[in-house]
């Protein structure tokens, strides 16, 4: 009776050892919102001293991270700019106030680049957009331009300075372009830069130039998402040997035999890092199952399919990557293990194929030995 009661036992481990299911946890991207507050410095471009056209400028921001790339954001800009006219040596100097509300479209290059890292500290990324541009309090401009014709008649000179003089409150149309800097200081809150140039028709600083008109801000400030910015995925991770439990009695004495393999199709799913075609020493032990199945069974074949991520790289480079991986795998077996090169076979899908949802799991060559 005790006998028969170990055999069962020994018959519901093997049950439990043939369907356990392991999960490998990782940190994948999650959309969020974030607000943003900057301050710093503008620009305005015009023809006296830099430093005499430079003054304060504030920015807020609220955005939404649609994913690792690609976002959107609405900006409200503004505070002074300047205008000048240098006039036989002399500088005469104006500001007046503006507000500028902007939506724009921002990209991670840095994710492009390098993938996705939850981790990572420096993000560089680019921004486009446009809005609009309201301004008013130009009344300095106007002292100017009364005091050059006070004391440069336009029939003396021929030139009218300020020939688009505007009062009251004017606004325009504005596009908007530039670049930003983060540094991660924690899961949530980063500090960074942003130098945005911005244009509009030629009107803006009152002079006539032909072209349109420019100003620059460089801004420095905090962002603060208001969700998580990365999220916990399971997936299922290969198991990589098969146990079969045989419970035989004879005469009363039970014999346990485990078998790695049985003859049925073995498949191995063999993952890279990004811009690698390394086997790991993680996957390594995968490659010795190939290995291990083809030895048992020498009249079995492999195949070998690369593939790379589509949010990596272009399609050209990752068609090379691919192969590259799925080469690496068979010139192991072949010089590691022995294997006969025409017992296997290696193609590469490169990005036009995603056997897996995750982005980061179709860096992978697929074995199938039958």
């Amino acid at each position: 009776m005790k006998k028969a009661i170990f055999s069962l036992m020994l018959l519901l481990a093997g049950c439990f050892t043939a369907s356990a299911q392991e999960y490998e946890t990782k940190e994948e991207f999650n959309p969020h919102w974030y607000v943003q507050a900057q301050a710093g410095f503008q620009h305005t471009l015009g023809e006296i001293k830099t430093s005499k056209l430079n003054s304060l400028n504030t920015q807020v921001a609220l955005g939404y991270q649609f994913d690792k790339l690609f976002g959107a954001r609405f900006t409200v800009g503004g505070w002074t700019s300047r205008g000048g006219v240098n006039l036989k040596g002399n500088d005469y100097r104006y500001h007046w106030n503006y507000i500028a509300p902007t939506v724009d479209l921002t990209f991670d290059v840095t994710n492009a680049i390098l993938g996705y890292n939850p981790k990572r500290i420096v993000s560089f990324g680019i921004f486009a957009g446009g809005g609009l541009n309201v301004a008013w309090h130009n009344q300095e401009a106007a002292c100017v331009d009364a005091t050059i014709k006070s004391l440069y008649p336009i029939a003396e000179n021929q030139v009218e300075f300020m020939h688009y003089l505007w009062d009251g409150t004017k606004t325009r149309v504005v596009g908007q372009f530039g670049a930003n800097l983060d540094f991660k200081v924690s899961d949530r809150v980063s500090i960074g830069a942003e130098a945005n140039c911005n244009f509009l028709k030629d009107r803006y600083n009152s002079k006539k130039a032909g072209n349109v008109d420019w100003y620059f801000n460089v801004l420095g400030g905090v962002k603060i998402a208001l969700g998580p910015t990365s999220k916990s995925v399971n997936y299922p991770v290969p198991v990589r040997e098969r146990i079969v439990e045989k419970v035989v009695t004879v005469h009363d004495t039970i014999t346990v035999e485990k078998e790695r393999f049985t003859k049925d199709p073995l498949r191995r799913d063999i993952f890279f890092t990004i811009c690698n075609s390394e086997v790991s020493k993680a996957e390594m032990p995968k490659v010795e199952d190939i290995a291990e199945y083809l030895n048992r069974f020498p009249e079995s074949k492999v195949s070998i399919v690369g593939y790379a991520d589509k949010g990596t790289g272009t399609a050209k480079g990752n068609i090379v990557y691919a192969k590259k991986r799925a080469q690496m795998i068979a010139d192991l077996l072949i010089n590691k293990f022995g294997i006969n090169p025409n017992r296997i076979s290696v193609d590469s899908k490169g990005d036009t194929v995603q056997p897996f949802d995750i982005n980061d799991l179709n860096r992978v060559s697929i074995c199938v030995a039958e």
